[in-house]
Order: structure tokens, then C-alpha cells, then sequence
């Protein structure tokens, strides 16, 4: 399973205040620790300006400039302003980079998708329309087909695409676990080219002891054939069922990769 590591985002407070005052060591620490935690790629949201007189694709082309500056691992450039996704890429100088996110919005499906096929870039999409988050699975598997054909005209493949199956929290709606889950098995039923991934941690909002809840539906989802997840990967528990997931699902043959982490005292009880 790939792990998108979510620590640098500007709508963390911190982080927000770090890319405000530039503070180039406070953001290059993080990148760097969930590089060393096994994330496959690093996250960057810079926010929209944070009122400092920057402009916000400035703040993106610094974020990005920093980072690859501590890490070789692949980007996701994370933001729904078209504008401020091609400015990070302007300074992105690796080869493999993800994009975060478009949905069934021809608005920001047309342009951020140009910008996919352009980079060949991997592109999370998230299975909505305008309006709101679809409560039916098949309010959402109608986004991804809407999703999949536009695309498709604009030369993304399929296997470039992140579906998000969306996960509402379970506080408010205890019906929507499992319809996440179904959006994931309808998802990889119906375009078995393409991947999967989700925000974990929003299954478990408002709810206490949130660390067992978002491990427990990692497994769960793994178990229906979720690809990716985006989530803390300092989180040494996550981390060790992410390893457990991939053993359990057979992508780990052998459990080999689970027996090195054993031994490299990196499975937490």
C-alpha cells in the first residue's frame, strides 16, 4: 500500500505559521522524518497565502523548492486552484509527482487534467459532483464514470487515477463506513486500471481513541482493495498495520517485508 504522508499542510496550524515565516527548517524536519517513517510520497498543501502579502503560488514554489531539497521521495502537490498546481510544477524537478485533487467539477476537472496528461502525473480524484459529497454509492461511481470518460479525452489513463471514495465521519453518520467501503469494491469492480486512496483519519472525527478506529478501517479497506491512504506515517502503529494490510491482502510475498520490519523493531503493539 502506498502512503501519502499528510504532515505538511498548511491547514495544521503550525505548518501554517512555518510557511508563513518561511521557516525553512521547521518544514524540511517534517519531510524529512516521514521520509525516513516509509512514505512513498510527501504531501505539500501551502494553503492559500496565510494574509502575509505572498502570493500563494509563491508559498507552493517555495514549499516544493525545500523539500525536494531533503527528500528524493515523488511529491503530491496538493490544491484545488488549477493555478497554483502548475506553479508548483514549474519548480518540481522529479520525474514521478501526484496531484491532489480534482473531482466531477469540469471547472477543475478540464484544466488540473490537462496539467495531469502533460506530466503524466498520477491525479487523486475525488468521486463527487458539484453540490456536495454524494451519501449513496452510486451517487459516487457515477462521479468516478463521469470522471474516467472526461479524462480519458485529455489522455490521462485510467491506471493514473486515484479514485477517493470519500470518507464521511462516522460520529455523524454511522452508515458511512460501510459506504465508503462499497464505493472502493464498486470502484475497483468497475475500473480495475485504476487505484484507490482516502484521508484515513476523517473516518474517526470527533470520536475518541481515534488512532484504533483509523487503524481498524485501513484494514478493512485494504481488505476491499484500497490502494493508497493518506495519513500520518509517524504514526509507528499505522505504520506497522500498513505492513500487516499488505501481508494479509498477498502483496507481501512471502511476508517478507513484514518479517524484515519485525526484526528491524518497527511492528508497535
Amino acid at each position: 500500500m502506498l502512503v501519502i504522508g499528510e504532515k505538511i499542510n498548511a491547514s495544521n496550524k503550525s505548518v501554517g505559521q512555518a510557511i508563513a515565516n518561511r521557516d525553512k527548517e521547521f518544514i524540511q524536519k517534517l519531510a524529512a522524518a516521514q521520509d525516513s517513517a516509509g512514505a512513498d510520497f510527501i504531501d505539500v498543501n501551502a494553503g492559500i497565502g496565510h494574509d502575509t502579502g505572498v502570493s500563494a503560488a509563491e508559498s507552493i514554489q517555495w514549499l516544493v523548492d525545500i523539500v525536494q531539497e531533503v527528500t528524493e521521495k515523488p511529491l503530491c502537490i496538493d490544491s484545488d486552484d488549477p493555478a497554483l498546481i502548475e506553479a508548483a510544477l514549474v519548480k518540481y524537478r522529479g520525474e514521478t509527482v501526484m496531484i491532489n485533487s480534482v473531482n466531477a467539477e469540469p471547472a477543475r476537472l478540464d484544466p488540473i487534467g490537462r496539467l495531469a496528461a502533460e506530466r503524466k502525473a498520477s491525479l487523486v480524484a475525488l468521486v463527487m459532483k458539484e453540490g456536495g459529497i454524494p451519501q449513496t454509492v452510486e451517487e459516487r461511481i457515477s462521479a468516478a464514470d463521469f470522471i474516467t470518460g472526461y479524462l480519458a479525452k485529455l489522455g490521462v489513463k485510467e491506471e493514473n487515477i486515484f479514485f477517493d471514495p470519500l470518507v464521511l465521519p462516522i460520529s455523524v453518520d454511522t452508515s458511512q463506513g460501510l459506504v465508503t467501503l462499497k464505493t472502493i469494491e464498486e470502484i475497483k469492480r468497475k475500473f480495475p486500471s485504476a487505484k484507490t486512496t482516502m484521508g484515513l483519519s476523517n473516518v474517526s472525527y470527533g470520536l475518541p481513541n481515534r488512532g484504533m478506529i483509523n487503524r481498524s478501517f485501513l484494514l478493512m479497506s485494504a481488505a476491499v482493495g484500497l490502494d493508497s491512504a493518506i495519513l500520518d506515517p509517524l504514526d509507528a502503529k499505522m505504520m506497522g498495520v500498513i505492513k500487516i494490510a499488505d501481508m494479509l491482502t498477498g502483496d507481501d510475498v512471502g511476508c517478507k517485508k513484514y518479517i524484515k520490519a519485525h526484526r528491524k523493531g518497527l511492528l508497535v503493539d
